[in-house]
């Protein structure tokens, strides 16, 4: 055989072989559809996290290796449906993480279930995301829920800030329209004027001069508070309208935390240093809170490693919400990852996994807690089926002079 001719056999061999391993190679997706446009800091911070979780495993489970990508739907709800379908076309897409916005994820509710798009919200908090009324209830949260978040709200205005006539500041949209019917219930029966529980609501992109009459009209009527249901990019003005109003005018605010999700604060950090009072929820977990766990030591650690300029210190991490939430999801997606044999078969694959997330036994090491037994399957009488957080598991906090969050420190010894 001539040496010409036995090189092209062996070269072929060789690229036979290498041709045949990258075959072999397998690979699941999850899929993260977020605003990664104008609420990038809180689709970051829960990138951050997931995949910090899914280290502990080497961003490999049972041969398939896990490819994360990043789906911007900026808000819309027809853009997060588009994702939605390209991730059903696609045979190795496993399974959804949600991002801020619950208006995608309420309106395309149905299509989700019908669909059997295995979802994972790690933020979205409005209460009917996870309330599809159907054994076949295909999204789980870990995250606050507004038919808590309310109630939590409501309490800290009427009982910490003694607010008599607190006023309801909503976005309108069903994420704001949930709030509203749970603020209600939990005012109701509450030290409050006659008068009280009025709403003011506004829309998307609302800016500092709409802000400004809003607010003039709420301050001219009996309020002494403001309960505040909306995102970073129009919570900003309102903070800004109110900071421009004289002192002795000024209601303090009792947000959401949607505020957090973007680049709120150093947008009116000189606001609140010039006294505009601003609280708002959020889960019972903080870097900031000594002494640390273990698993919260190991979150830092991974993450520096992962992510060296953007955790390089979590203590301030802009929207740390996503970063908590997505973490503590994501060791609950690998408990429930050992009892699902993988077949490659997307549909099979997610069938099963859907079923172990609802039959955890083994409690999971968390940020926020343990959690035993997270889920179960969804019913009438068990609403909060696909709920992992609960009341106990909501706080007040507020912000501190570097834009990092401040748990109040009352509040974390009540959730312990």
């Amino acid at each position: 055989m001539k040496k010409s001719t036995l090189w092209l056999v062996l070269l072929t061999l060789l690229l036979s072989s290498h041709f045949g391993l990258a075959d072999t190679k397998k690979t699941i997706r999850i899929y993260h559809d977020s605003d990664y446009s104008n609420h990038n800091e809180s689709a970051l911070a829960m990138k951050m996290g997931f995949m910090t979780a899914l280290a502990r495993v080497g961003h490999q489970v049972q041969g398939f290796e896990i490819e994360f990508v990043e789906k911007d739907h900026r808000g819309n709800s027809n853009r997060s449906l588009l994702h939605m379908r390209q991730f059903l076309k696609d045979p190795e897409a496993l399974l959804m993480l949600g991002g801020l916005h619950s208006p995608p994820y309420i309106k395309n509710r149905t299509y989700i279930n019908e669909n059997e798009i295995l979802l994972l919200v790690p933020w979205a908090a409005g209460g009917p995301v996870t309330r599809y009324p159907s054994v076949s209830n295909w999204v789980f949260r870990v995250s606050i829920d507004d038919t808590k978040a309310g109630y939590k709200m409501a309490n800290f205005a009427v009982t910490d800030l003694a607010c008599k006539a607190p006023h309801m500041l909503l976005e309108r949209t069903p994420w704001g329209e949930s709030n509203e019917k749970t603020m209600r219930k939990a005012l109701a029966g509450k030290a409050i004027k006659e008068d009280a529980l009025k709403v003011t609501w506004f829309n998307w992109n609302t800016q500092l001069n709409r802000s400004k009459i809003i607010l003039r009209d709420i301050v001219n009527s009996s309020a002494d508070c403001i309960l505040f249901v909306g995102n970073a990019l129009e919570g900003q003005y309102f903070v800004k309208a109110m900071a421009s109003l004289p002192a002795n005018l000024r209601l303090p605010f009792v947000s959401h935390w949607g505020i957090t999700g973007g680049n709120f604060y150093h947008e009116v950090k000189n606001q609140l240093e010039s006294h505009v009072s601003l609280n708002f929820i959020q889960s019972c977990f903080s870097f900031k809170h000594q002494p640390l766990t273990d698993e919260a030591k190991y979150a830092i650690k991974e993450a520096k490693a992962l992510f060296p300029d953007q955790a390089s210190d979590l203590k301030t991490l802009s929207a740390p919400a996503g970063f908590i939430h997505s973490y503590d999801f994501g060791k609950i997606l690998l408990a429930a990852l050992k009892l699902t044999p993988l077949t490659g078969n997307v549909k099979q694959d997610r069938r099963r996994l859907k079923a172990a997330l609802e039959n955890l036994q083994q409690p999971v090491s968390g940020l926020i807690k343990t959690y035993k037994q997270p889920f179960s399957q969804w019913s009438d009488t068990n609403p909060d089926a696909h709920e992992a957080l609960g009341l106990r598991n909501i706080c007040m906090a507020s912000f501190d002079k570097s834009g990092g969050i401040d748990v109040l420190p009352n509040e974390m010894q009540e959730s312990q």
